[in-house]
């Protein structure tokens, strides 16, 4: 046997045996359509489609969602190739332009039967060259242009008008900027490489490094290892939330250009006065050097990290790169706190099939453990949208089966350490005995989703299929249920497939109610291919004040 990270080779290793055809991965199909079922189960929770359709793989994938991929069918066809949360991306588009797109995610969710998770991505601190005239500008190598705040002045080959006053007091003669759109690769025509010359007054004069045309209305400005002197959520990001994301009940909250700790609970402290949304969770997006000297401090705050490699490979050595990536989701994963990877298929923007190393990628980053993957420009201008989702999964599955579990599994246990807390024993427990007896499914009965996020902590090799228990709850002035926030939340952790349970039962269920739906939960996995008769089922609930692990051997 062949070890390389978290990389499992079966020995002899038959090259022919790389091109047979791979088999599907069949992840629970949650379709109510049976009398039984919706007495037990929303049908707003259903997690996948028809019955037998399945999701390619277990690591989840997070969809943009704009010009290109903002119609019923085009995300209904997101929905269907794998996409279990849409992202929208505030530093383009007004409320208006979100609401109708949310409005069509919403139509699509209904006619797929496939819950998706909503996140927010603010603009943050995000600097940007306004052209708006929208005519393309044509940029020289070796020329020299001036940034300018002065945002009144037309944008031209010698003149390039910028959001930020204090730019010209930022950066010295020397430093790298960058401006592109959404990213700078060095291989693009559309982006643009710049050294500072000279300041003059507000103005900075570069020189352009290669030749560029930028065509359209905003481009994102970077300058390489310079801390940008602006609020993190800033006055519009906190407009946006308190209005569309209050409205909307938003999942996840894209915490962008995340430098400090400090952020996150600002963050966390402006969303806690905004009703529903003190249960939103907070990701922070890591996107220069600054957030990740402070990446240990930011971890802890947050509820889970994205690693926005756009920008940070532009702060980092190119070398780098990659080292920081293994670090930041080897952190994520014995945190326990989902680690999403962006910046993945580039050339799938433009083109049906990805680069080989594209491919590689995505598969190095599923083997390094993410959580999720993050398609930004490739969905949301792309294309390919579909295909680029299913071709993503498609390489996510194929690089699952190659992941060495037994190998993080026993790191993840040594880095707990002993005691374990109560909750972690049983997560670990029922890991390990789903390994052992070879089970089909993990169901895990939570309320608030942690007993199931501790179970894919330790990645076991099945879906986890988490039965959310409603709890009845107050502000004084009328009654509601918990739980729907708590279900979606886990539609960005790998491995991790949420049901709802139907509230008018007890929070706390009693031995035959709690039968019932396990009942219900095995009829979905039975109906959905992932469970078959003598299969092994490992199940964690409470009964009483006990928590327990069980397992069970269906019959014919």
């Amino acid at each position: 046997m062949v070890v390389s990270n978290y990389l499992l080779l079966e020995e002899p290793i038959r090259m022919a045996s790389i091109l047979e055809p791979s088999k599907p991965v069949h992840i629970i199909s949650l379709h109510n359509n049976a009398s039984k079922i919706e007495s037990f189960f929303f049908p707003i929770c259903c997690m996948c489609g028809e019955k037998g359709s399945f999701f390619p793989a277990m690591t989840k994938i997070v969809g943009t969602l704009g010009p290109n991929s903002r119609s019923v069918e085009v995300i209904s066809g997101c929905l269907k190739a794998g996409m279990s949360v849409a992202r929208f991306d505030f530093s383009f588009g007004d409320a208006k332009f979100h609401q109708d797109t949310l409005e069509n995610l919403s139509m699509a969710i209904k006619a797929t039967q496939k819950l998706c998770g909503v996140m927010l991505d603010t603009l943050g601190p995000e600097l940007l060259l306004v052209n708006k005239s929208e005519h393309p500008i044509a940029l020289k190598e070796d020329s020299f242009v001036i940034l300018t705040p002065d945002q009144d002045k037309q944008a031209s080959s010698d003149l390039l008008p910028i959001n930020f006053s204090g730019l010209s007091k930022a950066v010295k003669k020397g430093d790298d900027i960058f401006i592109g759109q959404y990213l700078f690769t060095g291989n693009e025509t559309t982006s643009v490489w710049m050294e500072v010359s000279e300041v003059k007054g507000e103005d900075v004069v570069c020189l352009i490094k290669n030749s560029a045309t930028l065509a359209g209305p905003l481009y994102t400005l970077h300058v390489a290892g310079i801390h940008i002197d602006l609020p993190t959520l800033t006055d519009k990001d906190k407009e946006v939330i308190s209005t569309w994301g209050v409205r909307n009940k938003i999942d996840f909250l894209s915490l962008s250009y995340a430098r400090r700790a400090e952020d996150v609970r600002h963050a966390r402290e402006f969303l806690s006065g905004l009703g529903d949304l003190s249960q939103t969770q907070i990701f922070a997006k890591i996107e220069n050097v600054e957030g990740l000297d402070n990446f240990d401090e930011i971890l802890q705050e947050a509820d889970g990290i994205i690693l926005a490699r756009g920008n940070l490979g532009i702060d980092l050595p190119p070398e780098k790169v990659f080292l920081y990536q293994k670090e930041a989701i080897y952190k994520c994963n014995v945190a326990g706190k989902p680690a999403v990877v962006t910046r993945v298929v580039d050339s799938m923007t433009d083109n049906l099939r990805p680069t080989r190393a594209e491919a590689t990628d995505v598969a190095n980053a599923v083997l390094d453990g993410t959580d999720a993957i993050l398609l930004g420009a490739e969905t949301l201008r792309g294309l390919y949208p579909v295909e680029t989702i299913s071709t993503v999964g498609k390489i996510c599955a194929e690089a699952e089966k190659a992941y060495h579990q037994d190998l993080y599994f026993k790191k993840a246990v040594k880095h707990v350490g002993e005691p374990m807390s109560h909750l972690e024993s049983i997560a670990s427990s029922a890991v390990r005995a789903a390994i052992k007896v070879k089970a089909s499914i993990i169901i895990c009965f939570t309320s608030s989703g942690r007993a199931a996020r501790l179970i894919a902590k330790y990645r076991p090799t099945m879906p986890v299929l988490s039965v959310v228990i409603p709890r009845l709850k107050t502000n004084q002035l009328s009654w509601t249920f918990s739980g729907a926030f708590e279900a979606r939340q886990s539609l960005i952790v790998r491995g991790l497939f949420p049901m709802l349970a139907d509230p008018r039962h007890p929070a706390e269920f009693t031995s035959s109610t709690n039968e019932s739906v396990l009942k219900v939960a095995l009829d979905h996995g039975k109906a959905s291919g992932v469970i078959k008769p003598h299969d092994r089922v490992v199940v964690c609930q409470k009964v009483g004040d006990a928590s327990v692990v069980k397992i069970i051997e269906l019959e014919d």
